[in-house]
């Protein structure tokens, strides 16, 4: 038989989608028949072939990762652990807090002494999307704060906080309770939180990030990672919501809390 090769004419997508885990070989292949599911922007047949390294295949909107052995992990970052892969002054690092085959990179950061959810992956195109400012991918903090902020200092997160590189975009933000404040934001400026809550006259004590857009884990102790599931990568995925354009005016070198 000649003329026919299966490595160049790329794989079945029932058989892509089945191996990244949105479900058996017939769930993926009903997800394709229903329409769901598109390849380079343009809705895929039943019988289609595509190269995983080269082809964007989207279900429902949402861009799937096809990175050979790609892992995705969730790390409950302890203070004190400096988010990078390496560190020139002896300082503990994320990376050692997880597996180190294969090799894995933090999705943005969160600085020294701030405590709480970090994403690290080898997916580089998943990285991208989200710290990219223009993404918009949401994170939230509870921040322990000196005193009670009044409602107009709330009012002023809600609105945005004048700061030294500009306003910042319209935060959630809600007092629940004496010295707590849960905030949620979406840009990447470097040390954001804490210059907002300095800005309204209540600076940090202690600041801890407890969402990722749709991916928390309160059962996750200092220190402890796992992997995050496909359904989760979906779930991020379908969070990613550009906009075209840069709204936070941020760097993604600069996200952290």
């Amino acid at each position: 038989m000649t003329g026919f090769d299966v490595e160049a004419d790329g794989q079945r997508l029932q058989k892509v989608l089945a191996r990244i885990g949105l479900g058996s070989r017939r769930v993926c292949e009903d997800l394709i028949a229903e329409g769901r599911v598109t390849v380079n922007g343009e809705v895929a047949e039943l019988g289609r072939r595509v190269d995983p390294e080269a082809d964007e295949i989207a279900v429902d909107g949402a861009v799937m990762s096809t990175v050979v052995d790609g892992v995705t992990y969730l790390l409950n970052k302890p203070a004190g652990v400096v988010t990078t892969a390496a560190d020139t002054h002896g300082r503990p690092i994320v990376t050692e807090l997880v597996p180190d085959d294969p090799r894995v990179f933090p999705v943005g950061r969160l600085d020294l002494e701030t405590e709480g959810l970090l994403l690290l992956t080898n997916d580089g195109d998943l990285a991208h999307r989200l710290t990219h400012p223009s993404f918009g991918v949401e994170k939230e903090y509870l921040a322990e704060v000196r005193g009670r902020p009044s409602r107009a200092a709330v009012r002023r997160l809600r609105e945005g906080v004048e700061l030294d590189d500009g306003l910042t975009a319209p935060a959630k933000a809600s007092v629940p309770g004496d010295g707590l404040v849960r905030i949620t934001i979406h840009e990447g400026r470097n040390r954001q939180v804490r210059r907002m809550m300095e800005a309204i006259g209540h600076p940090l004590e202690r600041l801890v990030r407890v969402r990722i857009g749709p991916l928390s884990d309160h059962s996750l102790k200092a220190g402890t990672w796992r992997e995050v599931t496909q359904a989760e990568l979906l779930d991020l995925q379908r969070a990613v919501r550009r906009t075209g354009d840069d709204e936070s005016g941020g760097t993604v070198t600069g996200e952290k809390g």
